[in-house]
């Protein structure tokens, strides 16, 4: 039976575009109020910096921050700082989302796209003199620099054919000479879905390479940096694998096999021999090589840590550094390291570690005093779940926004959210769900929740929020991307326990998301609808064909925007349309300035006061100010 709604997935159709805007208009329309009175607060945070990466080169620290735009400073050791390029240089709606560094410090890469399109610029140029040296257009990452003018990079193949002839989603690695010509040195013939990750050691005298397909199978690749034809396959597991360095002939990776925690394994490249260094305890999010050993991030209940061990496997830090929140953006130069810390109250600090220690470099707390306490819930097979509850610190309250991911094995960790801060100074609650699929305790908690698990992510997120209700609490679920199927299966499935719900940038249909945009490259995670046995288990929890008439649904705002080029908005757009047909109170808005990688700050916050202007109705709260 034909999809009756599956006209929807057409953008180059005017009627779907002026109907999901109309749509839009309604839902702005019902929400503009309440919005008005969140929209300036939100907005105030939103223009406060937050830095997005750090990169330490010979010369000093090359920092991407969003505020009032994306731009990227230079900052001394003597702490003078200089901008470099800004979003509003680029053009109206742009957004930096990488750079890259040479060792010395003597160019700058850095990739930006319009209104959130995952498809860009990369441009580079002259650290000191500003001039642009290079520029390519597209899916590009991963800058490796071979010499002063050639340097290799990964291009995602999103649509059609790579050159050699493989249907995308698929991705190869190119050499290419500044402003000349390039040609693809790794990855002909790689199978569609197939993603590469490219790095060097320290030393710049080997690639470390992943390539894998999604979490069912990894290969680690390493060679001279010079002499792709020397390139070789050295370790094959079904599991992820991250390189970390590789020392003369003997590479170090983060495995994650056996029980998934992490585990620091030496491999010898010539042997092909794998020896044990440290045996997991505790999830590794991460490893950095440093001259004097290994620093790695572990999480415990979803919270961070750093360790040092030495190339032998020794623990060579008395004591280990707390931090709790989330640490990202970790890069060294051997010598020297820079990662970042942010939390519930803290939208950034910058540290280095180096021969003088642990110190912080910048950045600071938000003004708002919060509480943070760790709570458990029970799921339906005895499996205990982790969350944060946050609030204001001396407040109480029954008003509940819970949020949730669970996939791809990405760990929900405690992180700045600006539009939660107003809801919390107002009296609300937030709650975040460490359930399965996500990687908050280690591998073995992602493959609990892909494929034919799927289900155990969603009974986890159910019986927080059982749990939560039980108490009296009022709750609002709220997911974006794979999260919104998240909430999207909540609706579908468990409609009683939520008394409203937000679903962003959602993957709903999953029967046709492998069809729509990179979806295909999502197979791995999900399973593939093609095949009967995996397509028997997709329907029977696939948001969009779990829609019944007989269903009493809570309130929804699902929200979207029309540059998404990862998420096909068809998704949000088919989700709505069926509801409304069904009776249920649903509302769409869609942007037309943002994608799935984001928008302006000023887009951004709009969508954000709409989002929560839908929050406080359904809970009943008033914007203090």
């Amino acid at each position: 039976m034909k999809d009756p709604y599956e006209w929807l997935e057409n953008l180059d159709d005017p009627r779907v575009r002026e109907w999901a805007l109309s749509m839009s208009r309604e839902a702005e329309a019902k929400l503009s109020k309440l919005s008005a009175k969140i929209y300036p607060r939100i907005l105030e945070l939103m223009r406060r910096p937050i830095l997005l990466q750090a990169r330490v080169t010979e010369r000093g620290y090359i920092l991407l921050f969003r505020g009032n735009e994306y731009w990227v400073e230079f900052m001394g050791r003597d702490g003078s700082r200089r901008r470099i390029v800004g979003s509003r240089d680029l053009g109206s709606d742009a957004m930096i989302h990488q750079v890259y560094a040479d060792r010395r410090g003597e160019k700058l890469a850095y990739f930006y796209s319009f209104a959130g399109l995952d498809e860009g610029v990369l441009r580079i140029i002259d650290l000191a003199t500003g001039e642009k040296l290079d520029e390519l257009k597209g899916s590009i990452g991963d800058i490796v620099w071979v010499d002063r003018d050639h340097y290799y990079y990964t291009r995602f193949y999103r649509s059609g054919c790579t050159p050699d002839g493989v249907p995308a989603p698929a991705e190869r690695i190119l050499l290419r000479s500044l402003g000349g010509g390039e040609e693809i040195v790794f990855g002909e013939g790689l199978k569609t879905s197939y993603l590469i990750g490219l790095d060097s050691s320290l030393d710049e005298q080997r690639v470390l390479i992943t390539v894998s397909y999604g979490w069912m199978e990894t290969s680690f690749y390493t060679g001279s940096l010079r002499d792709p034809s020397s390139w070789r396959r050295i370790l094959r597991s079904n599991t992820p694998l991250r390189p970390v360095e590789c020392r003369g002939n003997k590479c170090i990776l983060l495995s994650y096999e056996d029980e998934g925690l992490g585990d620091l394994v030496e491999v010898n490249v010539e042997s092909g021999e794998k020896r044990m260094l440290v045996e997991g305890d505790l999830p590794a999010k991460w490893a950095l090589p440093l001259h004097e050993g290994i620093l790695v991030s572990v999480m415990q209940d979803a919270s961070e840590k750093l360790r040092l061990y030495s190339y032998e496997g020794r623990l060579t830090w008395g004591e280990e550094f707390e931090m709790p929140g989330s640490l990202y953006s970790p890069h060294s130069l051997g010598g020297e390291a820079v990662f970042i810390y942010t939390s519930f109250n803290t939208p950034y600090k910058l540290y280095r570690l180096s021969g003088d220690g642990l110190k912080p470099l910048m950045g600071g707390e938000a003004s708002l005093n919060i509480s943070v306490t760790h709570r458990w819930a029970v799921s339906r097979d005895g499996t205990k779940i982790h969350m944060f509850h946050v609030s204001k610190t001396g407040g109480r309250s029954s008003k509940v926004l819970i949020y949730g991911y669970g996939g791809f094995g990405i760990p929900l960790t405690p992180r700045f959210f600006p539009h939660i801060l107003p809801f919390l100074e107002d009296g609300g609650v937030f709650v975040m769900a460490n359930i399965r699929g996500g990687g908050e305790y280690g591998e073995k908690w992602h493959k609990a929740g892909m494929r034919h698990n799927k289900k155990k992510v969603f009974e986890d997120f159910a019986s927080c929020i059982e749990a939560l209700r039980k108490e009296g609490m009022r709750i609002v679920a709220m997911g974006s991307s794979n999260g919104g199927l998240l909430v999207g299966a909540m609706v579908a499935h468990y409609p009683e326990l939520l008394d409203g719900a937000v679903i962003g940038y959602p993957v709903l249909d999953m029967l046709r998301f492998h069809k729509l945009y990179i979806g295909a490259a999502w197979i791995p995670e999900y399973g593939d609808p093609d095949k009967p046995e995996d397509r028997e288990y997709l329907a029977s929890y696939s948001p969009y064909h779990n829609l019944r008439g007989d269903a009493r649904y809570p309130p929804i705002l699902i929200h979207t925007g029309l540059n998404d080029d990862r998420v096909h908005p068809g998704h949000a757009f088919k989700f709505a349309a069926k509801l409304r047909d069904l009776g249920a109170p649903v509302l769409l808005r869609v942007e037309t300035r943002s994608g799935h990688s984001g928008a302006s700050y000023e887009v951004k916050a709009k969508e954000y006061a709409d989002i929560m202007a839908f929050v406080y109705e359904v809970l009943d709260m008033s914007p203090k100010h």
